[in-house]
């Protein structure tokens, strides 16, 4: 069964017009696109990482062990991160104390959950004396699947007609119904999605020329809070902290503070791409390897 449409979404300027459903039910069970969406993202993000995992010097079973541990810590992170911002909304005066649990109704920050994931990675990694050398290639890894689950899962906003900006007469402009009328605004989601895919391409090209380990997430950091930054500016259904537009300022201080940390890295402490895991690890087989041939030989 398909849910009801809800009104049409036009984009005026590129002769688009269609009448997306919210989602489907299977046997009673409600189905949201936008979750089918963002576990489509998840899944791609998965593979791609799998396949590049040992340019890092990682196992696919690494990527599963990031994955396992990094989701749930997003959910919870994402999460958290809404209802602090949106405090009055779940307590107060005849609210059920139980009502931030209900992530079905909405309310999942990107922010929160990238915050939540690297929390519980960082945890993860250090609490194993074996893991601790895999910290920053996992976050490299994560931040190139970081990349690919918000491009695909910035669409779920768009079945859900949601996240997007303020009016607009822009040749993207997108229409929607709101409040009975027909307005046109920015449709941010594509914007986001957009500028994710841009980065993923980027950033893939340069991981390959990466010089340290940690190098590639910081790219992830830069690029996607340069572009959260604007996009953020346009919405509006921002979250604030007194006149503060909370994932904004978040977007433009990490932005400049990878930067920092990249050119401070690069150009004054001159790391030595020997000290990579990967080519470490490399270099500790081919000496084992070496060692055994003179075995053999003696």
């Amino acid at each position: 069964m398909i849910f009801p449409d809800t009104s049409p979404i036009t984009f005026p300027g590129l002769g688009i017009e269609i009448n997306p459903s919210s989602g489907f039910s299977v046997f009673g069970f409600e189905i949201r696109w936008y979750g089918v969406i963002i576990a489509l993202g998840m899944l791609l993000a998965v593979i791609y990482c799998s396949r590049r995992s040992k340019e890092f010097g990682l196992t696919s079973d690494d990527i599963l062990n990031v994955v396992i541990v990094g989701l749930p810590c997003a959910i919870i992170g994402a999460r958290l991160y809404y209802v602090v911002f949106e405090w009055d909304r779940f307590f107060g005066p005849d609210i059920p104390w139980y009502k931030f649990l209900d992530i079905r109704e909405g309310g999942l920050a990107i922010y929160g959950g990238v915050i939540g994931a690297v929390l519980g990675i960082i945890v993860f990694c250090l609490l194993g004396k074996n893991r601790r050398k895999k910290l920053l290639p996992s976050f490299d890894v994560a931040g190139l699947g970081l990349l690919i689950g918000q491009a695909v899962g910035r669409w779920g906003n768009f079945f859900n007609r949601e996240a997007h900006g303020g009016e607009t007469d822009s040749f993207l402009r997108m229409g929607l119904i709101e409040g009975g009328r027909q307005i046109y605004v920015h449709p941010t989601f594509l914007y986001e999605s957009v500028w994710n895919l841009i980065g993923l391409l980027l950033i893939h090209f340069l991981s390959k020329k990466r010089k340290f380990d940690g190098q590639v997430f910081l790219y992830y950091v830069a690029w996607y809070g340069l572009g959260r930054a604007w996009i953020e500016g346009l919405r509006t259904d921002s979250l604030y902290w007194g006149p503060f537009r909370v994932s904004q300022v978040l977007a433009a201080v990490s932005c400049l503070a990878a930067v920092g940390i990249l050119a401070y890295v690069l150009w004054i402490r001159r790391p030595d791409p020997k000290k990579m895991l990967v080519n470490h690890a490399a270099a500790a087989q081919e000496a084992a390897a070496d060692k055994s041939s003179e075995d053999t030989l003696s």
